[in-house]
């Protein structure tokens, strides 16, 4: 009976029933009415939770099916980089004798250089145009389906042959990695995120070297990869024996002077602000004209120097922050309001600003200034009275940002600040500005009760 379930759980994509169902001894190997193990089941339907649950619970990527396959092959064959990562199972270099890993390689590569519609006509003998439709492959990346012949596959062979190698540890030239990242030039596209990944866990100086190499690429779509390589690359952390922070630091100045597409500039300025450099903030200032609104927006961030606190700016970038803080747009303002009001600079001008940038136009401009403004040492009447004037914001996040700063302020009207919140929901949870009000009303409700006890006493 649970072999039975199990099936239909598989069958209708409920990923919770299988595990319950594996949990109470099913047998994640059990065979479908088509003979085949119901992971195949779930490969078909690119059903991947079903497949992790699946795999989770002992299934066998490798079990040789009558037609002399195994679902892994199946996995490779169908294209989706989603499945074949959970078909792939553990140690697949250790696990697989030499020859399976070769005809996973061969089958992959086949498809990715013939081309999943080519190969589906090559296989089913179908003529006339492929249908094609983008489809979501994980939570993040996209990739095409292809239907022709009767026959579906989704066209990922590039992302399940830059991973299969890198499984098998096999390393092709970087200059071919970067190449199937871009055959599609898009930053969501399962290909470019393949790439990009396996190439930031290759931590040697010659791959760092070869791919930073492509900044000088003249299609801006390879410049836009090496950014993207160095970002992902920096989530990923690095030791201290492969991190390059110093040359990256060099190469983000020298390539913020140089680069001319407006789209890789405002990206190189973003990526910038993560490193010390003592030309950061110059750079910053040769862009606070620029005629682009994307540059204008990275430069508030340029400006600064980092601490804890945020040291007061220099007077060069006061100037140009102020200036910033008029920008036509709205981001901009925003910037410049936040970095005005984090660098804790207690000038006239500076305060001046920060309260009328309090009442912009743009609500996002409001919001972002209030976060700075509240947890700023502004302690004067003026900033406590801009924050109750942003209570009356539709944004949560401004009334929160308001309401904090009365709370640090400790200000006669924090009381009815914190009432007028509202609710927070979701993603709240560990916020620090919510963390700070409880602890104020639960400091107050203490100074109460004490003050109540010792009253009774007397």
């Amino acid at each position: 009976m649970g072999d039975t379930e199990l099936i239909a759980a598989v069958r209708r994509g409920d990923a919770d029933a299988v595990r319950a169902l594996l949990e109470e001894g099913a047998d994640a190997d059990a065979l479908d009415a088509d003979g085949l193990p119901v992971l195949c089941t779930a490969v078909a339907a690119y059903d991947d939770p079903v497949a992790e649950a699946l795999m989770d619970g002992g299934a066998d990527p490798d079990r040789p099916l009558p037609d002399g396959t195994t679902p892994l092959l199946r996995a490779v064959d169908l294209g989706s980089p989603a499945i074949f990562s959970t078909v792939l199972g553990h140690e697949p270099r250790l696990r697989l004798p030499e020859a399976a890993r070769e005809r996973l390689l061969t089958l992959a590569r086949t498809w990715y250089a013939t081309g999943a519609a080519e190969e589906l006509r090559r296989r089913t003998g179908a003529t006339g145009p492929a249908e094609r439709v983008r489809v979501q492959d994980d939570e993040y990346h996209h990739v095409d389906q292809v239907t022709l012949g009767g026959l579906t596959v989704r066209a990922g062979h590039g992302a399940v042959l830059t991973s299969l190698e890198w499984a098998f540890r096999v390393l092709p030239p970087v200059e071919e990695l970067v190449a199937r990242g871009l055959k599609y030039a898009d930053e969501d596209h399962v290909d470019w995120w393949s790439a990009k990944w396996i190439l930031s866990q290759r931590r040697s100086k010659e791959t760092w070297l070869a791919v930073t190499a492509f900044r000088h690429h003249p299609d801006p779509a390879h410049r836009r990869f090496v950014l993207d390589f160095l970002r992902i690359r920096s989530l990923t952390g690095a030791s201290d024996r492969n991190s390059y922070d110093k040359e990256e630091s060099r190469l983000f100045a020298a390539w913020a002077a140089e680069e001319t597409d407006v789209d890789v500039l405002a990206k190189v300025l973003d990526a910038f602000v993560g490193y010390e450099h003592p030309g950061m903030q110059s750079i910053g200032l040769g862009y606070v004209g620029h005629p682009d609104p994307r540059v204008r927006r990275e430069v508030p961030a340029l400006l600064t120097t980092w601490g804890n606190p945020y040291p007061p700016p220099t007077p060069p970038a006061r100037a140009a922050l102020l200036r910033l803080a008029r920008d036509p747009d709205s981001e901009v303002r925003a910037g410049a309001g936040y970095w005005l009001g984090t660098c804790h600079d207690l000038t006239l001008e500076v305060h001046q600003t920060l309260i009328a940038l309090t009442r912009d136009p743009d609500p996002e401009v409001r919001t972002r200034t209030a976060g700075a403004l509240a947890a700023s040492p502004d302690r004067t009447s003026a900033a406590a009275d801009a924050l109750v004037a942003l209570l009356d914001e539709e944004d949560v996040q401004a009334r929160l940002n308001a309401a904090y700063g009365l709370v640090l302020r400790d200000d006669p009207r924090t009381e009815e600040a914190t009432g007028r919140v509202g609710p927070l929901g979701p993603g709240f949870e560990h916020d620090h500005r919510d963390s700070a009000i409880r602890r104020w009303k639960w400091e107050r409700k203490k100074t109460e009760r004490e003050k109540g006890s010792a009253t009774t006493e007397q």
